[in-house]
């Protein structure tokens, strides 16, 4: 990288840090705010999956460990939920199903996700899996319900598998490759998750994980960039060891010359045929509702945020409300600077559908931004369209990143369930941003 691009990195890190700590300001709900659907609009349904049978030591996400007679119950309470919104008079064409691991109990998601089919309109579902729930048996009973999975594999090295505690749980290398090669072709779409720039990986191990996923031969295989957030840079160090060489950029590169001959969907996102539907779904969806435990929704330039404990989410749902407990609301800079980036990340703008979109001048409320951009050769325009550019799609890797490891204060603070409950909300958010040292965010106590 050239001395402009070093120095877009840097501006672009700490002007992240600084939206998300000036333009996220959280406001605690006495009771749920009503979600009511906009004529015109298109909304993506999210639906979350909080369950996990072991935990990774660099996974940030909402889970619980899983029990059976909880899940069941936890299930029942997410399709009412889902007729709640049904009620209020949503409608959705597409489905994103996240966790946790989506498929830890086939049966009642299967009940779910043919709820969804019957209340709305949703044309696509796209799952999340881990390598113990991608049986044949398990998936066909899926045919014609779920369109992608991506399946996080995440290294097919067997040193590295230990070292992330994934060896035991999941197999070998030679055994996930069994696995993924029987449960192949019995779903339209099927992407291999790998995680890059591990402490201590070599170009030869990330190239034999290359080379493993492309002999399998997936529909998609998704690459991210190992994220560590102050909630998990310890796990991970006790795990891996700390790198004193950061390869990020180096392995991106590698990644992209040796998936050259597949299509790139997004940054970290390569198909052998172009197609929408991959993991990025903010790329593709600017508006979505969020169902279950801990989810997220983002309506009308607001997020919402459902209740992360169970119980609390179980009373709400069976009280026919709905379940946010907070929201974050953002100024109108701050969603198109957020708008941008989530549309960037598939590698191209248009602007005037862009403006009509946000009712916006992108040109001109993005000024400086986009000069940065452009001086560092990280976008380029050409007719009515911005483009990324090799190095932009790095950096908005980076972005992105950078914008997941941030919203990690936020899990951290609504999940802790006793210091919540007590009500003491400022104490919550300097207990956490203190040690965290990544975002502070304006609590107050909402209507």
């Amino acid at each position: 990288m050239n001395f402009f691009q070093n120095l877009a990195l840097k501006y672009s890190h700490n002007m992240m840090e600084k939206s998300l700590r000036q333009g996220f300001n959280v406001e605690l709900l006495k009771t749920p705010k009503k979600k009511v659907p906009q004529d015109g609009k298109q909304y993506m349904l999210y639906m979350h999956i909080p369950f996990c049978h072991t935990f990774c030591p660099y996974c940030s996400f909402h889970k619980y460990y899983y029990n059976e007679n909880l899940a069941k119950s936890y299930f029942e309470n997410l399709r009412n939920e889902i007729q709640i919104i049904k009620d209020q008079g949503f409608d959705f064409t597409s489905l994103y199903v996240g966790g946790g691991t989506t498929l830890i109990n086939e049966e009642e998601l299967l009940k779910t996700l043919e709820l969804c089919k019957k209340l709305f309109s949703i044309k696509e579902i796209s799952c999340e899996s881990d390598p113990n729930h991608i049986k044949a048996e398990k998936l066909t009973l899926f045919k014609g319900l779920i369109d992608r999975l991506s399946c996080g594999i995440q290294s097919f090295d067997n040193d590295i598998l230990k070292k992330i505690s994934r060896y035991n749980k999941f197999g070998s290398s030679e055994e996930l490759q069994e696995k993924i090669s029987k449960a192949l072709g019995i779903l339209p779409i099927f992407s291999i998750d790998l995680i890059f720039n591990f402490p201590g990986q070599t170009k030869d191990q990330l190239l034999n994980d290359l080379q493993i996923a492309k002999n399998l031969a997936p529909q998609q295989i998704t690459t991210y960039p190992l994220m560590k957030s102050n909630l998990t840079k310890d796990n991970i160090a006790k795990s891996l060891g700390v790198s004193f060489k950061d390869n990020e950029f180096e392995f991106y590169q590698i990644i992209r010359e040796y998936l050259k001959s597949y299509t790139q969907n997004n940054s970290w996102s390569f198909s052998l045929e172009k197609n929408s539907l991959n993991d990025e779904y903010v790329s593709s969806h600017h508006e979505y509702l969020g169902i279950g435990s801990g989810a997220f929704s983002f309506l009308e330039g607001e997020l919402l945020i459902n209740a992360f404990n169970l119980n609390d989410y179980a009373r709400l749902i069976k009280e026919e409300r709905n379940a946010n407990i907070a929201k974050a609301y953002f100024n109108k800079k701050e969603i198109i600077k957020y708008v941008f980036l989530t549309e960037i990340f598939a590698g191209k703008i248009e602007i005037n559908k862009f403006n009509k979109t946000l009712n916006c001048n992108l040109e001109k409320d993005l000024f400086v931004e986009l000069l940065g951009l452009k001086l560092s050769k990280a976008i380029y325009k050409e007719n009515d369209s911005f483009y990324s550019t090799d190095f932009g799609k790095y950096l908005f890797v980076v972005l992105m990143k950078d914008f997941y490891t941030g919203m990690d204060l936020v899990r951290a603070v609504f999940r802790d369930d006793k210091r919540l409950k007590n009500k003491n909300f400022i104490d919550v958010m300097k207990e956490n941003v203190d040690p965290l040292n990544s975002i502070d965010m304006e609590f107050k106590s909402g209507q």
